[in-house]
């Protein structure tokens, strides 16, 4: 690792750390209500769902249109597993968690060996069905509550949690796009026949990239669980599926940063606009409309942004104003 990237990783991680203990240190004496702290863990989970999307509609270019069944999935596995452990709840949420995820990776990897020979909008079809077929067996099973779903789940969610695991879910998705796999995915979504031609194992690649994305998802499933203490079928429909969709073409398909500031707004902004319930959802698709109209591919692009290279640039900026400061003259 040359000393430049490294000296890129620390400069990450200090700012990194400072906003946690920052935000952790609000919350923790009262300054950030419960309200808005709910919020934060959400733009969170929401981070979660759309960095992890990106992987695959943005960077590997296959439009998934299931991405709320693979939440549902790890949601529904990690309830049921603390649920089920009684005053033991609390110190099996990390295992929840990991459950959560495996498990829907395992879907994941169930329904992307047959769907991912496809393109297109046969493979947006199918997942489509894959999110709707989950739905309807976690309505009709009496294992997952039917159709009232499963209340009582403890709230194990903290904002330590949800941030650290956001923060993971994008360091991860960034380095595997920087690394040679990476950009195996960018060339299979450029040109898929010209990867195969050159030798490119299109159909492994696809494939891990669908399967560590349907993993992040159940992560975010189980977070999301265990901070409403209450999930049901309905939650976990098409509609949802396209919000996050949403969150991956405004903020820049194939821009992790870009995913990331979506989620943050577009998480932020329904509750800005509560007071106007009975024209919020008018306004919120009208800010949809206009970005699309005069940003069509999104905020950033494909732009990622730097939070070493912002630094940066306010300690040259700082640096250039403090030397054009003429010194004061005595008298």
């Amino acid at each position: 690792m040359s000393k430049k990237r490294l000296s890129s990783y620390i400069i990450n991680f200090v700012i990194v750390l400072a906003v946690f203990v920052v935000l952790q240190l609000l919350i923790s004496n009262g300054v950030i209500s419960r309200y808005y702290g709910r919020i934060i863990n959400l733009i969170c989970i929401n981070t979660i769902l759309a960095v992890s999307l990106n992987l695959s509609t943005g960077f590997l270019g296959q439009l998934v249109l299931g991405h709320a069944g693979f939440m549902a999935v790890g949601a529904y596995f990690a309830a049921l597993i603390t649920l089920n452990s009684g005053d033991s709840s609390a110190a099996l949420f990390p295992v929840a968690l990991i459950v959560g995820g495996i498990t829907a990776a395992i879907i994941g990897l169930l329904i992307g060996i047959p769907a991912l020979r496809l393109q297109g909008d046969y493979l947006a079809i199918i997942t489509l069905g894959f999110g709707e077929i989950i739905r309807v067996i976690f309505n009709n099973l009496p294992v997952f509550g039917g159709a009232k779903g499963l209340n009582g789940i403890a709230s194990h969610t903290t904002f330590a949690w949800v941030y650290v695991l956001a923060i993971i879910t994008i360091f991860v998705c960034y380095t595997l796009i920087k690394s040679k796999n990476g950009r195996l995915i960018v060339t299979i979504r450029e040109d898929e026949i010209a990867s195969t031609a050159s030798g490119v194992n299109t159909t492994y690649i696809k494939l891990f990239a669908f399967v560590l994305s349907a993993f992040f998802a159940g992560i975010a499933g189980a977070l999301y669980a265990h901070q409403v203490g209450v999930i049901s079928p309905d939650k976990f429909d098409f509609n949802y599926s396209i919000e996050i969709l949403v969150m991956v073409v405004l903020g820049g398909m194939g821009s992790v940063t870009g995913s990331v500031i979506a989620a943050i707004v577009l998480t932020i902004l329904p509750e800005a606009l509560r007071s106007f319930s009975d024209y919020r959802m008018l306004l919120y698709s009208g800010v949809l409309v206009v970005m699309m109209l005069f940003k069509p591919l999104g905020l950033l692009g494909q732009v990622e942004l730097s939070l070493s290279g912002a630094a940066k640039a306010i300690k040259r900026r700082f640096s250039r104003g403090k030397a054009q400061t003429p010194p004061a003259q005595e008298e």
